[in-house]
């Protein structure tokens, strides 16, 4: 299958990135530093910005399938105070915009989303000490990744929002657990791990207009 992932440069995007490949996809990375990633087989690395819907287009012909991991990797705290310095706040769901619009002008139907447990269908779950850490320091976010899950949710293509607990970069290689029904078994998990099941979301077709939470077994 040949993937377009958006977002390739993050550690969730890498993860994604590096499962996708081990799977045997043909994986283009959309990137603005191309640089950032290093030649391999199996990779297509194509600069272009995620904000500009003409480059996303561009991208999204002749894929398969997309996958979106986009986000912001400066430190939270700073991002609250005093605003991203490399990243518009609104990346997530202004880049995940211009996917479906691309993905519905190309005939592109099949798309898995990287958004976070705690937003959208487990709001209710999130246990209260991370309610409180939400709207204090990550609410600008929160609230773009609740935009985010309102657009895929409104489009007719096949999507799968997944939806992870707090990331870690622990070298964890164990199979993650994965609930539809947003149940999860802690409030870590690793990006590794993260990356299988964006891959994996591409051949499960009853995860195919679901949300599906992920947390370490």
């Amino acid at each position: 299958m040949k993937v377009l992932v958006m977002g390739a440069t993050g550690g969730s995007g890498r993860a994604a990135m590096e499962a996708l490949l081990a799977q045997g996809h043909e994986v283009t990375a959309l990137a603005r530093r191309p640089q950032a990633l290093p030649p391999r087989p199996g990779l297509r690395v194509v600069f272009g910005d995620v904000l500009d819907a003409q480059q996303v287009g561009q991208a999204v012909r002749g894929q398969d399938a997309v996958v979106v991991t986009l986000g912001i990797t400066e430190p939270a705290l700073r991002v609250r105070l005093s605003g991203p310095r490399t990243t518009r706040m609104d990346v997530r769901s202004a880049g995940t915009r211009h996917a479906l619009g691309a993905m519905q002008q190309h005939g592109v139907s099949r798309l898995v989303v990287l958004s976070a447990f705690g937003v959208g269908e487990t709001r209710d779950r999130l246990p209260p000490l991370y309610k409180l850490f939400f709207a204090a320091v990550l609410k600008p976010q929160i609230d773009d990744t609740e935009r985010q899950e309102e657009a895929v949710r409104a489009s007719a293509l096949a999507w799968t929002l997944v939806q992870p607990v707090n990331l870690t970069d622990e070298p964890r290689d164990t199979p993650p657990y994965v609930s539809p029904e947003g149940e999860v078994r802690g409030m870590r998990v690793a990006r590794r791990q993260v990356g299988r099941v964006l891959a994996e979301a591409l051949a499960r077709p009853e995860w195919v207009r679901r949300t599906v939470a992920v947390s370490d077994a």
